[in-house]
């Protein structure tokens, strides 16, 4: 299939920096920040200016992509948000097993000839995301686990883990960034879900997380129960975190109705899960709901809040995504799954695990299980 990418000159592509190589920060009602004392609250625990650094580039990372409410970018309309989710619910219903993919295959297909002929592998991917793909704000390089799967896929396919264009995009934006072929795959903690491969395609499952919630540690909220009642809750748009709220809130408030103007902001649904943090650090929610995967990383950012509850209160497993019907590229990354997770203790996932992740999730012995289909 003929597709239109450009942009292949650039290996990674984030928003713009200040003098200091750091990404510009605005305050959230749009105005140049200056510190702690220039917003509402006091960030905490993020370990003096490298840290604030890290912080910052949420909001900087806006400049990246023009977004609305609806979630229109630069990368389309978004057939991720709630709304579309609930319209393919019905042709949903039949999927039962939404973790099982295509058998893996080394075989060359348009999608994979398309990427060599290219030289590049293009991701979209996460640079906020502490441990799972984010900027390091001292040698700016993308790191994480994420990350570390994106340059095994690219080193399978084109021989060169380098040869890879980073786009980073927000939440709201992995779908979208597929369907108008500005990536090709999408590597960003994205949960397989049925209502999803109505749009998407995925990969086998490469890791299993949960939805739970993060609040300060002195928070009375105990966990996804009705201590959350007549709380503020921030979630990102188009996430699964959303859709559990719109299922079950416990009197909790999630949307926040506002003009759609920039001066009335909507400060609860947000399109990179991390604004959530930078939300709940200026006091302005009481806690996040997400992936535990993700918490935990937000979490050993700032020790003074913690994930409530015992564990998670759904199973979800990340997948690679790409464009619907790629099958030769799904079933390629297949293939690179299985050599990704080969080895036992000592295989590349293993070790990306340990280097990346098991400080705030420990005790994982193993990745999950891929689980195939037959047609």
């Amino acid at each position: 299939m003929t597709r239109n990418r450009t942009g292949v000159r650039a290996r990674a592509e984030f928003p713009a920096e200040s003098g200091n190589g750091v990404p510009r920060h605005r305050e959230p009602g749009g105005k140049p920040g200056t510190g702690p004392g220039s917003t509402r609250g006091r960030l905490r625990g993020w370990g003096g200016v490298t840290g604030m650094a890290v912080a910052c580039a949420v909001t900087a990372s806006l400049t990246l992509v023009p977004l609305s409410h609806g979630g229109a970018g630069a990368f389309g309309g978004d057939a991720s948000g709630p709304g579309t989710a609930q319209a393919v619910q019905a042709r949903a219903d039949d999927c039962t097993d939404p973790e099982a993919s295509l058998p893996p295959s080394s075989a060359d297909g348009p999608d994979v000839a398309e990427i060599k002929a290219r030289g590049k592998l293009i991701a979209g991917v996460d640079q906020n995301s502490f441990r799972w793909g984010y900027r390091n704000p001292e040698n700016r390089e993308l790191e994480g686990f994420d990350i570390d799967l994106v340059r095994a896929i690219a080193k399978a396919i084109l021989g060169d883990p380098d040869a890879v264009i980073f786009r980073a995009i927000p939440t709201n934006q992995r779908i979208a960034a597929l369907e108008n072929d500005k990536v090709d795959v999408v590597v960003r903690t994205m949960t397989i879900n049925c209502a999803r491969l109505e749009q998407v395609s995925f990969s086998t499952a490469y890791f299993q997380t949960g939805q739970q919630v993060l609040a300060p540690k002195e928070s009375p909220i105990t966990g996804f129960d009705k201590s959350l009642a007549g709380k503020r809750i921030c979630t990102a748009e188009g996430s699964t975190a959303y859709e559990a709220l719109e299922k079950q809130s416990f009197g909790s408030v999630f949307k926040d109705e506002h003009d759609g103007t920039e001066a009335d902001e909507d400060r609860l649904t947000v399109p990179n899960q991390l604004d959530c943090l930078v939300r709940l650090q200026l006091g302005e929610v009481d806690a996040v709901v997400t992936d535990n995967a993700l918490a935990a990383g937000q979490a050993a950012q700032d020790p003074a809040v913690e994930l409530k509850g015992d564990k998670p209160f759904t199973t979800e497993y990340y997948g690679v995504a790409t464009k619907r019907g790629a099958n030769d590229l799904v079933a390629r990354v297949n293939q690179v799954l299985v050599d990704y997770r080969r080895g036992g203790a000592d295989s590349p996932w293993m070790v990306s695990y340990r280097k990346w992740l098991e400080a705030g999730l420990p005790g994982i012995s193993a990745p999950p299980a891929p689980k195939y289909r037959s047609n």
